[in-house]
């Protein structure tokens, strides 16, 4: 769709097109403009690898704060 844009073809067109509104468009725009198909997939894997590690973290860290409240009650 920023392709498109980028070659001419009006936005509201373009967005007619594809069902998106343009406001959702503008932001894609800001966000993947100037990269590569290849790039925006290395982004989106690196945001999922991160929202994976943020799950992780908060996991550890709630079983963490369980185990030192159980340790505390026992001395």
């Amino acid at each position: 769709m920023i392709k498109e844009a980028e070659s001419g073809v009006p936005v509201p067109e373009i967005c007619r097109k594809h069902g998106v509104g343009q406001s959702t468009f503008y932001k894609w725009r800001s966000k993947y403009g100037g990269m590569d198909a290849s790039d925006v997939k290395r982004l989106k894997e690196l945001e999922d690898e991160n929202r994976k590690l943020k799950d992780m973290f908060a996991t550890l860290s709630l079983k963490h704060s369980m185990l030192e409240g159980i340790i505390s009650k026992k001395l």
